[in-house]
């Protein structure tokens, strides 16, 4: 593994980030829960997550009004094996952080709980939400819905959002079994990677609404807010190759995000209005926690999922394949390499950290700066 982008140090960045998030109005406590969140991301690889979305999506949508840096949570509903809470567009991660830990004290005394979070925001990578519940042996599972960008098998149209659909399940290995990804070929925050990196979209994973492959990374953002082109989801464009079932899935994920919570969806996720004026976002997500030892015990759970992945992984590799991995093992490859070294920063990311630094007049000096 090689990087040649210069590395923050992780005590750095995360004491930057909580000082940012706090310098816009995030209270302190709230501050530390987001940038935690955010270097997570990078921690695992998901860059697209990560320091990457740190200014353009969450200072910027403080700055223009669309994301409350203050989190007034209200419990709308609660049993004692569910929760519902509307988050009055405060921090996404925030919200999610209250919830997950409701969730799991339900779950360690019932077996099971669910909630539903609406009038949302962002709320950073899924994963981070169902790891939660396997740092306490338990399983995660979660999902939200976002701006429209999918369109729907035989359409043109960006309707459903990118939708992660993310299970955690605890093993007997060092780290989980995470599956979290989009339910889109790539994710919207994948082409902001790429537009900010100058590299273009690979061929089929972007349509235009002439049905028309699109690459330009920057053009095909543009479009998205526009309308004009849409996200193919998983299994391609068409029934050829399954994509009705990426499309179906998204579907599962934007009903139980808005319908648990009663909030909104779809065409009105977009974060513009009729005018084209920018307003609140109102993302929903939902949680489930299971706590294997109400079936037939945690050990025995992480045994048999360890089993699982360790068997998957020794089975016959494909012609000129060195390894074979389970989901959440290159993650932890990715957190062993740089948890010494500290956060990659590419030069518009090292930009935007100058960028706020200088705007709040914090006192940072990055080793970047040196180059």
């Amino acid at each position: 593994m090689t990087e040649n982008r210069p590395f923050v140090p992780w005590e750095q960045m995360n004491s930057f980030m909580v000082d940012a998030f706090e310098g816009y109005g995030v209270p302190r406590e709230d501050a530390k829960i987001c940038a935690d969140v955010l270097l997570e991301s990078d921690r695992r690889g998901i860059e697209s997550h990560g320091c990457n979305r740190f200014k353009p999506i969450y200072i910027d949508r403080i700055v223009k009004g669309t994301l409350l840096p203050k989190t007034e949570l209200e419990i709308l509903k609660e049993t004692p094996t569910t929760v519902v809470m509307d988050a009055h567009d405060g921090m996404g991660m925030v919200a999610s952080y209250h919830m997950m830990k409701k969730l799991i004290e339900k779950a360690k005394t019932y077996g099971m709980a669910g909630g539903a979070i609406r009038n949302s925001t962002h709320y950073g990578i899924a994963g981070y939400w169902t790891d939660m519940a396997c740092k306490e042996g338990l399983i995660g599972i979660t999902g939200t819905n976002a701006r429209p960008s999918i369109a729907p098998t035989h359409g043109v149209e960006n309707m459903l959002g990118t939708n992660p659909l993310t299970f955690s399940l605890p093993t007997d290995e060092e780290f989980p079994f995470c599956l979290d990804c989009a339910t889109s070929i790539v994710q919207r925050g994948r082409i902001e990677y790429y537009a900010r990196e100058g590299k273009p979209v690979p061929a089929g994973v972007v349509i235009s609404e002439h049905g028309e492959a699109l690459t330009d990374s920057a053009q095909i953002l543009k479009d998205l807010v526009a309308g004009t082109a849409a996200l193919a989801p998983l299994g391609g464009i068409g029934e050829e190759t399954a994509g009705y079932k990426g499309y179906g899935y998204a579907t599962v994920v934007e009903i139980l995000s808005a319908a648990l919570s009663g909030g909104e969806f779809m065409k009105a996720l977009t974060g513009v209005d009729e005018q084209g004026k920018p307003r609140m976002y109102h993302l929903g997500h939902f949680f489930f926690v299971v706590n294997p030892e109400a079936f037939m015990g945690l050990e025995e759970f992480k045994r048999i999922a360890g089993e699982i992945c360790r068997a998957l992984r020794a089975s016959k590799k494909a012609p000129g394949e060195s390894r074979i991995y389970t989901a959440g093992e290159k993650e932890h490859d990715v957190w062993l390499f740089r948890k010494d070294k500290g956060v990659p920063v590419g030069e518009a990311v090292q930009k935007d950290i100058l960028t706020v630094r200088d705007a709040l007049g914090l006192n940072y000096h990055f080793a970047f700066e040196d180059r």
